[in-house]
């Protein structure tokens, strides 16, 4: 089975199901434990893009839940962001081989799979974690750290890019991606709450 984007999921659990089966990448179908689709809580206003799963997503089938998840959540919480109410997601659903960055042609499979995702979950904004995440959304070559703190409008949503959660762990509590990660996210939450006003 290829990535089954010939028919459109009309829900959620629907559109999991054939992401479940997807072999479109036969490096990644050979080496994944699992296919990671990603959480969507119903009315989710907000949607946090990543990259890819790493070793213990691909584990447990869930998107942020190691070093780099356990970051995220307490960054979300002291912004008074409550994970159980945002929809998580990659770009990539299944784990490259050692984490390594995720090929072109992967990008380009399985991008069906998140605009899918995107138009379903409906947020009412986005946030890409990375770079990964940023070009996604923002076109190849762009710099993270010039597209930080805009509101970018993108096929008629709302998108802001920030540091990933593994950035601001590799470079440490004092370095630049922690405190960006901290700041972009506390404007998220205004943002969340002066569209909701």
């Amino acid at each position: 089975m290829t990535a089954g984007h010939e028919r459109v999921a009309p829900d959620w659990p629907a559109l999991t199901a054939q992401m479940l089966g997807c072999t479109a990448c036969a490096e990644l179908a050979a080496t994944r434990t699992q296919v990671v689709p990603g959480a969507c809580p119903p009315a989710a206003r907000l949607m946090l893009v990543g990259e890819a799963p790493g070793a213990t997503e691909d584990e447990l089938g869930v998107p942020f839940v190691g070093r780099a998840g356990v970051l995220l959540d307490a960054v979300l919480q002291e912004v008074g962001l409550a994970r159980p109410a945002v929809a998580v997601v990659n770009v990539l659903k299944c784990r490259p081989p050692g984490n390594r960055k995720p090929a072109r042609q992967e990008l380009a499979s399985c991008r069906p799979w998140l605009t899918r995702q995107i138009e379903l979950a409906d947020p009412a904004l986005v946030v890409g974690l990375g770079g990964t995440a940023a070009e996604w959304f923002l076109g190849r070559g762009v710099r993270l750290g010039a597209s930080r703190g805009v509101v970018h409008a993108v096929d008629g949503r709302a998108v802001v890019v920030t540091y990933h959660p593994s950035a601001a762990l590799r470079f440490g509590p004092g370095g630049a991606p922690m405190a960006g990660l901290r700041q972009d996210l506390a404007w998220v939450a205004d943002l969340l709450a002066a569209m909701a006003a």
